[in-house]
């Protein structure tokens, strides 16, 4: 954080193939909050070029990228709209979201730093920090192997952020009713919520996110026993009981950096890593849209791109365009 800044986090003044959807975005083209996908025609034509660049140089480097910044993006969105309040660093007087707890795994955050710098070269003053997240999440899917698709734009960035807020994010332990309570209270359907699931494709998960399956499970059993017997003794040999290794964990599903539609399989198999992601067979209308995408991938890719518009359309309090993501002006 910048010395002297007004911020006070509450804020209050103070080489895969990229896969084209052509969607007919009806009623999508032009959104709530004023979000339109030609927005930077005039005032920025060249900022979606300059900001998959910078997502492409920095998956070149790290292959961890791509998941880092869908989840980020996502973690952004569910706290207070897609207003890039996640992108905010702690002062000494208040801590932002990005040190809450749900979210101290959270990386990357220079790849939007570099992207906010590229553009700010081109169109000083212009693109909102919560727009490059926005871009940057769709690059991730893309360059992944995954769908692309018109980002509608015109956030702008918000001036709050409070670690407590993070309390609201949907937790991986949840069960069905909790995830949908989640989903539901930002206008988000169960398909919705099962398409974006399908995020967790790509990236990894340390142990901590899901040792509540493997260890004392419930009074009388150590392991859930929805989960597929091989598949927990391998998640017991990776993450033991006094498991001391930091960085164990395991992938979300066997194809960690490629986006496709192999975390449903898996699911459907007992094999999903999270309770909330196993909690999905338990509700019927979700399990159909399991199978549903487990058996289509051009389905999944097809949903997926229609909830992520929704979701990353959720109505921020923005009301600047930052020159440094990470401080407010």
């Amino acid at each position: 954080m910048r010395s002297g800044s007004l911020l006070t986090i509450e804020m209050r003044s103070s080489g895969a193939a990229l896969i084209c959807w052509v969607l007919v975005l009806c009623g999508l083209s032009h959104l709530g909050n004023s979000l339109s996908v030609n927005y930077y025609k005039k005032t920025c034509p060249k900022a979606e070029e300059v900001i998959t660049e910078s997502v492409k140089l920095a998956m070149a480097n790290d292959n961890t990228v791509p998941a880092a910044l869908l989840r980020m993006h996502f973690h952004d969105c569910f706290i207070r709209g897609c207003d890039g309040s996640v992108l905010l660093n702690s002062t000494k007087k208040h801590t932002a979201e990005k040190d809450g707890p749900p979210n101290i795994s959270l990386h990357a955050f220079y790849v939007i730093d570099n992207a906010k710098k590229a553009v700010e070269e081109l169109c000083p003053g212009v693109v909102s920090c919560a727009d490059i997240l926005a871009l940057a999440a769709r690059d991730a899917v893309a360059l992944s192997g995954g769908p692309t698709w018109d980002v509608p734009k015109g956030r702008k960035d918000g001036r709050i952020s409070k670690a407590s807020d993070t309390r609201q994010l949907p937790s991986p332990t949840f069960n069905f009713s909790q995830v949908h309570q989640s989903f539901s209270q930002r206008g988000l359907s169960v398909e919705d919520l099962v398409a974006l699931s399908g995020g967790h494709t790509l990236g990894f998960a340390h142990c901590s996110s899901f040792q509540n399956r493997i260890h004392n499970f419930d009074a009388t059993q150590n392991v859930d026993p929805s989960m597929n017997p091989s598949f927990a003794a391998s998640l017991l040999r990776t993450c033991p009981a006094h498991n001391k290794v930091k960085a164990a964990g395991s992938t979300m599903d066997t194809t960690p950096v490629t986006f496709d539609n192999v975390y449903f399989k898996l699911v459907g198999k007992g094999k999903g890593l999270f309770s909330s992601d196993s909690a999905l067979l338990t509700n019927p209308k979700a399990k159909a849209l399991v199978s549903k995408f487990a058996g289509s991938d051009e389905a999944f890719r097809k949903a997926f791109v229609e909830s992520m518009i929704r979701m990353s359309s959720l109505s921020g309090g923005g009301v600047e365009v930052r020159l440094d993501c990470r401080v407010v002006r």
